[in-house]
């Protein structure tokens, strides 16, 4: 896992590249090595920070050079064991043991026909001194990051959208359609960038810049393809071994020649994948959160720490526990720089501490059970949209008497908040809409009339564009199957989007590799040819999984309540952060820009602390966005310090 950089024909490429790999450092502080050649009328410069994680001497350095190829490359191969044994048998001679220099050959052999053959995560710019043409190219799934910048026929690539930030040696050009989408997600989709000139690689893709200015792209994997075979599959009756299949993954993820560590939630995901790591690698390490009492009691958040307990004991695991009692005032302006794009889900917070946690005890790698609620459908969402078409059953009258009866209950108190009254209150936003609509209201932060209410009104047309944008892309597919349909939706933009993001930033600024063993190509194929009616059983989501998952884990841990990788909001809001949110509200740069109206943000904050509604995150969401916003316009790329 490393960080990647790299400039073609660009002017004064070297120095530029130079900037990009230093503003990386934290993703590899093992090494650091730059490269440079010509490149048709001018020069290819790449860059790269190293983690060392598979052969950690110098023979797996980057950017590593042989034959006339030379390849900067972020990730991991996990079925590299076996590309190595073919191109062996094949007569290749390899120098060492890393995963790089099997990617290296394995293109020289195949070029871009080695791209579906990899199982991992990756990012990588690939260079042949024969032809000058530079290859980006990004893993199946979205997992790991590549950004890049293009004027006329120069390129800048880099892992990190800040990176790029220091190419042009001024302040890149907000996109405000970029902006409107975070507010309504609380991040940004893989399909825009935070900057109007930059772009993100889509997962699956490839890109091949030529010397002569020509650009060729190519999609060597699609999710939807995926999902149409898998649906076949399901048709003629083949039902996927999952709990080999997951094994499978879990032990390919644990290759390392560094130690590994799990996050152990308590759940049920990160649960199964700790107990078969403990099955491979006996004594393994585990991480988990707690919470303080009083913020858990105001949030009425389940004991999962109990869970994360009884599963260590159980399957021998040495489990370190981790209190988040974090200083809010300084750790948001810190996560917000590293995140990159404006992303309002306290998750960072968690896993940033849990890797920094983990790396002061000398652990570079953790698995994570990130990707299974995507894919399986564990998500409370998920069965509330399936409820939903019931719910619409019920005579309007009776569903009337419901939502005024609602409308007038309070979410919190001075000393507690109500989940239930939070759920019943989302759910009937979202229950009498379209499919569609209300899948995407169920868990986006406004509906329509909200956001429009919210944004300068001069950016009315953006917010149809990036409505019509969900639309389009929850509509891509031939499924029959509304369970997977909305996997597939989620799949496609929730989870690169916001949770393989903000585990990837998070991680990496406390300079660790976390890996998904769910987000795999072999488990997503498995994933979706499993029917919809075998993932939501009565009021039971993911049950497909849970029952494989029994070969292992008692049932009181399969079985147990959904528990949250999140952080108390609520808590946060109402007494750490409160002074910050009147400051924002009143004097912040998006509402004195015309970007966001302070009579909105009044309202939201008048009825949040009147327990009316729940808007916590939402607010928080408005800070990180200020936070974002005002490092994006000084140009300095250094977080901004608000006073509280």
């Amino acid at each position: 896992m490393c960080g990647i950089a790299g400039t073609y024909r660009w002017p004064d490429g070297k120095v530029v590249t130079d900037r990009l790999t230093d503003t990386l450092a934290h993703r590899g502080p093992d090494g650091a090595g730059r490269y440079s050649h010509p490149a048709g009328d001018g020069e290819v410069h790449l860059g790269h920070r190293r983690l060392a994680i598979i052969d950690l001497s110098e023979t797996g350095a980057q950017p590593m050079v042989s034959g006339g190829l030379v390849l900067t490359y972020n990730g991991e191969l996990y079925n590299a064991p076996e590309l190595r044994a073919e191109l062996a048998a094949a007569g290749v001679r390899f120098r060492g043991t890393s995963d790089t220099e099997v990617l290296l050959e394995a293109w020289r052999r195949w070029g871009t026909d080695c791209l579906p053959r990899l199982r991992g995560m990756f990012a990588f710019g690939i260079f042949d001194e024969r032809t000058g043409e530079l290859v980006l190219a990004r893993d199946q799934l979205g997992i790991k990051p590549l950004f890049l910048l293009r004027r006329g026929e120069g390129l800048v690539f880099a892992s990190e959208l800040k990176a790029l930030a220091t190419a042009t040696g001024r302040p890149l050009e907000v996109d405000h359609a970029a902006l409107v989408a975070s507010l309504l997600y609380y991040w940004v989709p893989d399909s825009r960038c935070a900057f109007r000139e930059a772009e993100k690689l889509p997962p699956g893709s490839w890109l091949r810049f030529r010397p002569d200015g020509r650009v060729d792209h190519g999609r060597f994997w699609n999710l939807r393809d995926i999902a149409a075979e898998g649906q076949e599959r399901a048709r003629s009756g083949e039902r996927p071994d999952l709990a080999a299949i997951v094994e499978e993954s879990t032990r390919q993820h644990l290759r390392s020649d560094v130690p590994v560590a799990t996050f152990l939630s308590g759940g049920l995901d990160s649960s199964w994948l700790t107990a078969l790591a403990a099955r491979h690698q006996p004594g393994i390490a585990a991480y988990t959160i707690g919470f303080r009492a009083e913020d858990t009691k105001f949030e009425a958040m389940p004991d999962d720490l109990s869970y994360a307990r009884q599963v260590a004991e159980r399957f021998d695991v040495d489990l370190h526990e981790i209190e988040i009692a974090p200083n809010v005032l300084d750790l948001l302006p810190q996560m917000t720089y590293h995140l990159d794009e404006p992303i309002g889900d306290p998750a960072a917070i968690n896993t940033f501490l849990i890797c920094s946690a983990a790396r002061e005890a000398g652990i570079k790698v953790m698995l994570s059970g990130m990707g299974a609620d995507e894919l399986f459908a564990g998500y409370r969402k998920h069965l509330a949209n399936l409820l939903a078409l019931r719910y619409q059953r019920v005579p309007r009258p009776l569903r009337r008497g419901v939502t005024w009866a609602v409308d007038r209950l309070p979410v919190a108190t001075a000393r507690r908040g109500y989940r239930s009254v939070r759920f019943a209150k989302r759910f009937l936003s979202f229950a009498d809409l379209p499919e569609e609509t209300a899948f995407r209201r169920s868990y986006t932060m406004y509906d329509q009339d909200e956001l429009l209410a919210l944004v300068d009104p001069d950016l009315a047309g953006t917010v149809d564009e990036v409505l019509t944008e969900h639309a389009d892309i929850y509509q891509d597919n031939d499924l029959d199957d509304f369970i997977n349909r909305m996997c597939l939706g989620d799949a496609r933009m929730f989870l690169p989007g916001l949770n393989l993001t903000y585990t990837d930033r998070s991680s990496m600024a406390a300079s660790t590799e976390v890996r998904v063993p769910y987000v795999d190509v072999e488990v997503a194929k498995a994933a979706f040819a499993v029917p919809g009616d075998r993932k939501i059983v009565g009021r039971q989501g993911k049950v497909v999984l849970k029952e494989a998952a029994t070969s292992i884990l008692p049932r009181e841990i399969v079985y147990r309540p959904k528990g949250l990788f999140s952080a108390p909001l609520r808590a946060w809001m109402s007494r750490d952060l409160a002074p910050l949110v009147r400051e924002v509200v009143n004097d912040g740069m998006l509402v004195s820009s015309g970007l966001l109206r302070r009579d909105t943000l009044t309202r939201m904050v008048a009825e949040d602390a009147a327990g009316q509604r729940d808007f916590s995150k939402h607010l928080w969401h408005v800070l990180t966005l200020e936070y974002w916003y005002r490092d994006a316009t000084s140009g300095s790329g250094q977080s901004t310090r608000l006073t509280a």
